[in-house]
């Protein structure tokens, strides 16, 4: 899929195919353009990070799949590290439904709050350097508020396993493997 025709914050995903094409595509490509970033690509990268979701919490199918379409921002539009989960968000919105586009806008509000609560947890070298560009740590208030959100659990359960879902070599199956819940959820959303 040429770069010019992949659907941007201006034109959402409808269709399954057209994100299982979306989401192959992610093969060999890197969260950073020079890649500099993390060590995987964004194709292994969602697979790890929605494996670890389908074993941690294996009838949240909404929860694995925002763990699987949480970094298409770094697709759409490369180099946008503070608005990628927004563009991923309204991507996906459409496809797979307002829980899941929320859960993949909230997992960089995720890490902020993470890095307040938890000032000494470890992001990757990467998450640290895009932390400044996307707010930085929140502030106590802001904090409170992203503790309040309906949603907030559920965003740093996909944020825990963003984190850890950058293993280089790891086995977590194919792309095709997850065809079948996006299909599930995307009729459920209909």
């Amino acid at each position: 899929m040429e770069l010019s025709s992949r659907p941007g914050h201006d034109r959402p995903v409808r269709s399954v195919d057209e994100l299982m094409e979306l989401l192959h595509t992610c093969r060999g490509a890197w969260d950073t353009p020079d890649r500099s970033g993390d060590p995987v690509d964004l194709h292994d990268h969602a697979l790890q990070t929605a494996h670890l979701l389908r074993r941690s919490h294996p009838a949240d199918k909404e929860l694995q799949l925002a763990g699987l379409v949480h970094d298409l921002g770094h697709l759409l539009r490369p180099g946008d590290d503070a608005g990628h989960a927004d563009t991923a968000a309204r991507a996906v919105r459409p496809l797979l439904g307002a829980r899941v586009s929320r859960l993949v806008r909230l997992h960089v509000p995720a890490k902020r709050y993470l890095a307040a609560v938890e000032p000494d947890r470890t992001l990757s070298p990467q998450s640290a350097l895009t932390l400044r560009a996307q707010g930085g740590v929140m502030g106590p208030a802001e904090a409170a508020a992203f503790a309040r959100d309906p949603l907030a659990e559920d965003a740093i359960i996909l944020r825990q396993a963003d984190d850890a879902g950058k293993v280089v070599g790891l086995d977590v199956g194919v792309m095709e493997d997850w065809r079948p819940v996006l299909e599930l959820v995307a009729e459920y959303v209909k």
